[in-house]
């Protein structure tokens, strides 16, 4: 059973999340190479905390044993963000317990936290489940090669969060981060280097970003359309770029809540330049 860790926080993923989410879950596409990118965008019921169905509207090719991870949140009807990010979610790594049909298959608990503002509160971990020694060497991000600050998207100026999606042993790791994107489709972030997530791009520049698109309407009838899927090559900007404080500026116009994160000196901006768009159920070919 998950470990109720805040006292006044729900007590189980129904609590939280309600019993229907729309979630990303990522997976390896193993046939193309072990570290092959991809995810779907899909449906997911909560059976209970250690056992969800999904429906994946385009089909899938899992099989009974794969592993995935799943970001899960209570993303809808939030618009408003502050630094404490009042939502609930998670990173749900899962295994395949049943596949019922090319569009539907249930997954079972390895692990997940739940959390909310900066705290854990709700967490799980199976008792056969051990963290992956990741043994790939730690390498300091490569400086972007952008020269300048291409035009800003206004058509996501709303979108205040999308899901960072990194190579992790096993199975991909995800997290809920704020971004700036431009018309070229590529995405500025903040993050201390020593974060788990940014560990994982010192050992692999791919990655994917997930927009997600409900700020103003969350799509029932084509759940592709609430996420925008990109495939991305991970960059650090130095503060020394020349462009640097102009992508802080807009960091900040777009996202305020994120301004007292730059006066941390450990902070650093990371740049996600754009390989490709992926469909749901896709995995990266060109990275």
């Amino acid at each position: 059973m998950p470990r109720v860790l805040q006292a006044g926080h729900p007590q189980s993923l129904q609590q939280a999340l309600g019993t229907q989410v729309i979630a990303i879950a990522a997976f390896y596409q193993h046939q193309l190479e072990p570290y092959a990118l991809g995810a779907h965008v899909c449906a997911v019921d909560i059976l209970h905390d250690t056992r969800l169905s999904l429906y994946c509207p385009r089909g899938h090719a899992l099989q009974v044993g794969d592993l995935l991870t799943l970001h899960l949140d209570n993303r809808t009807g939030v618009d408003e963000y502050d630094a404490d990010l009042s939502v609930y979610r998670l990173s749900y790594k899962a295994r395949v317990a049943q596949v019922h049909s090319v569009h539907h298959l249930e997954v079972e608990a390895r692990e997940f936290s739940m959390v909310y503002g900066n705290e854990v509160v709700l967490a799980y971990q199976a008792p056969d489940y051990q963290y992956p020694p990741d043994q790939r060497p730690a390498l300091v991000l490569p400086n972007t090669p952008m020269t300048h600050l291409a035009a800003l998207n206004p058509d996501e100026q709303d979108n205040k969060i999308g899901v960072l999606v990194t190579g992790a042993q096993k199975q991909p790791h995800t997290s809920v981060m704020a971004f700036l994107s431009t018309q070229a489709d590529d995405v500025f972030l903040i993050s201390h280097p020593q974060s788990f997530k940014i560990q994982l791009l010192a050992r692999d520049q791919r990655c994917l970003f997930a927009i997600d698109e409900r700020a103003s309407f969350t799509f029932s009838r084509v759940l592709d359309w609430n996420y925008e899927l990109l495939a991305m090559q991970a960059y650090q900007v130095p503060k020394t770029h020349p462009a640097y404080l102009e992508i802080q500026h807009a960091f900040i116009d777009k996202n305020p809540w994120e301004a007292g994160f730059f006066l941390d000196p450990q902070v650093s901006m990371y740049h996600l330049k754009y390989v490709e768009t992926l469909c749901s159920g896709e995995a990266s070919q060109h990275l």
